[in-house]
């Protein structure tokens, strides 16, 4: 049986490793540590959930040097497409590096930047960031990133469907061309693969998960309702494990605001993480969820990725993505860590042909839970399919500039 001990990592890494309570490796880090660890470029795709933060972290944090980074300097940079992910990874890494004097730090969206820049005067062996931050961080000159030897690129598909390709090629012009680059993602668009062939040298590709496929362990359904009763169907299932925690999607803020909002008129202990919520505010909404103290949690695609909290038992999909690839990324919130999961999406009748993408993604079919499918002449036109009735979770098939989606974060 594979340990970590035999992929090459360091008694301090697998000791550490045994404290946090990980001893087997997932089928991603098998692959992926030993080749980081040789110094080879990797090209990872995996699923969410399938441990891709330690895949890379692990090898990189015992393959860093031991010289203290100059000022504004980092060893590592890692950049990832949200602020909530790239705070979970952060403290991933500060969990392997605890004990030594290996330094990690954030750099995101939200916080004063004279605040993060301030931290950075005193270097980073290790620097996570938003690429909208550390673009900030640099016209500044408050950031200097020609130490780099190891860049990792993490959710890159989500980078790149966020509009984030012109700044990764801004900040790819402050690195070294003598670097380590490791990209991980959980789809390969065509774009992906020229981004690999244009920053990986011979990489090595790993991959577990095929793309677009969920997790084993989630059980999925589909109950087919009516627009306008969705949020009490919702409440009825809700309702059958108020001691769960359950991570509920819309597709708008505005919508996951008023869903939320009603929810906690019905009873429930409720919160919403959304783009309109400050930084802080999201911050208090997820650490009140991972306590217990909030029950159910509304969010956005926001939270789609990022978010590794082993205790959240139920997805609902109060509103069906309109990128297929997204539902695979929001379901992936459950069935973590080795634990069971079930993910129902409410399906409406002008969300049809959203399912049916999400399905071709998947090459399966998800069960049907309740109701009946719907007929085509029952679903709207898609110019009416922006103008739902009023209704919790209310959202317009429009998606967000890709321009202002770079910028939240």
């Amino acid at each position: 049986m594979t340990d970590f001990k035999t992929l090459g990592l360091n008694d301090r890494l697998v000791a550490r490793l045994a404290e946090l309570g990980l001893t087997s490796p997932t089928p991603i880090q098998a692959q992926a540590i030993p080749e980081v660890l040789k110094g080879r470029d990797v090209m990872g795709l995996a699923q969410t959930g399938t441990g891709k933060t330690a895949a890379f972290g692990l090898p990189l944090v015992q393959r860093l040097p031991k010289a203290r980074p100059a000022a504004r300097t980092a060893h590592a940079l890692i950049l990832a497409p949200t602020r909530e992910l790239a705070r979970q990874i952060e403290a991933t890494l500060a969990g392997f590096t605890a004990g030594t004097p290996a330094r990690t730090l954030v750099v995101t969206g939200g916080p004063s930047i004279n605040g993060q820049a301030q931290r950075l005067e005193r270097g980073a062996d290790i620097l996570v960031a938003t690429p909208g931050r550390l673009i900030d961080l640099l016209e500044r000159g408050a950031a200097d990133l020609s130490a780099v030897r190891f860049l990792v690129l993490d959710e890159a598909d989500q980078m790149l469907d966020m509009g984030f390709i012109h700044a990764l090629r801004r900040i790819v012009r402050h690195l070294p061309r003598e670097r380590q680059t490791l990209l991980f993602s959980a789809t390969m668009p065509k774009l992906m693969e020229e981004v690999a062939a244009s920053y990986l040298t011979d990489p090595v590709r790993v991959a577990v998960n095929p793309p677009g496929r969920a997790a084993d362990r989630i059980d999925q359904a589909v109950h087919f309702v009516t627009q306008g009763d969705k949020a009490r169907l919702l409440e009825s299932y809700l309702d059958t494990h108020r001691d769960d925690l359950a991570l509920v999607f819309a597709r708008t803020k505005h919508g996951a605001e008023k869903l939320m909002k009603l929810l906690a008129s019905w009873g429930f202990a409720a919160a919403s993480i959304h783009g309109n919520k400050s930084q802080g505010q999201r911050d208090r909404a997820l650490a009140a969820f991972k306590a217990g103290e909030v029950r159910v949690l509304v969010a956005t695609d926001v939270a789609a990725r990022g978010l590794d909290i082993p205790q959240v038992r139920h997805v609902y999909n109060f509103d069906l993505p309109n990128v297929p690839e997204n539902y695979v990324h929001r379901i992936g919130r459950t069935a973590r860590a080795g634990a069971a999961g079930r993910a129902i999406a409410l399906c409406a009748p002008a969300e049809m042909a959203d399912l049916r993408a999400i399905e071709t993604a998947m090459k399966a079919r998800i069960p049907v839970i309740g109701g009946t499918p719907w007929a085509p002449e029952q679903a709207p036109a898609r110019p009416e399919r922006a103008a739902a009735t009023a209704r919790p979770g209310r959202s317009a098939r429009r998606r967000r500039p890709k321009r202002k989606a770079a910028q939240a974060a």
